[in-house]
């Protein structure tokens, strides 16, 4: 039978692809944001956007959990500056210093927190593809992730992703739905400043390595 939905596929043009490149260098870990709101309707589109990617069996196991409330906001704060002194506590002499004037997180001024779950107990899909690897679940709520940072960035929108969380606690004062896998902390806005090259190189912590480096021959 005939498949009615098949079409012919756009045709992305040269300058269209040096775009996209382009896009990908600015895709960026914003942590320094205005506190500007977003337009009216902007993060429900960006969220379509990213529904649009693929995950497992067409389960589609993402979970968003809007961050408004200020005793919310407070609770992930709070969680946030104990595991960074933890992970403070890491280093050593001249590292740590260095560790401390770094800005990990835009928790304080981002107007967007989206919490990110995914949904392990989903029945849709009825588990194709997931049998031997359960985990592919969790990478397609990361995959999902990755479109809505693009999308985010085509229009002028940050993205930081917070990781200097407790999982069980982060869970815990959102009030999770049992079977939710905590997955990312995600702070959206317009950046305060706007640069190509990552914070962490700019600031001195880690340079990017050549990819060669990671190809490798069997």
């Amino acid at each position: 039978m005939k498949n009615a939905s098949l079409t012919l596929p756009p045709v992305f043009d040269e300058a269209f692809r040096s775009q996209f490149e382009e896009l990908l260098l600015w895709r960026r870990d914003v942590r320094r944001f205005r506190q500007d709101p977003l337009p009216e309707g902007l993060l429900d589109k960006l969220l379509v956007c990213a529904d649009q990617a693929p995950s497992v069996g067409n389960s589609q196991p993402w979970r968003f959990v809007c961050v408004e409330s200020k005793e919310a906001r407070a609770a992930v704060l709070k969680n946030f500056e104990t595991e960074n002194r933890t992970a403070l506590e890491s280093y050593s002499d001249a590292e740590a210093g260095h560790y401390a004037q770094l800005k990990l997180a835009g928790l304080k001024e981002a107007p967007v927190h989206l919490a990110v779950f995914c949904d392990d107990k989903t029945l849709q899909g009825h588990g194709l593809g997931r049998a031997t690897m359960p985990e592919t679940l969790a990478y397609s709520v990361v995959g999902m992730i990755q479109t809505l940072w693009l999308s985010a960035r085509a229009h002028g929108i940050g993205l930081g992703w917070v990781s200097i969380l407790d999982p069980a606690r982060l869970c815990a004062d959102l009030e999770a739905e049992e079977g939710w896998q905590f997955i990312a902390y995600l702070c959206l806005g317009y950046p305060e400043e706007e640069h190509v090259d990552p914070e962490l190189v700019r600031y001195g912590w880690q340079e990017k390595t050549d990819l060669e480096m990671r190809i490798f021959l069997k």
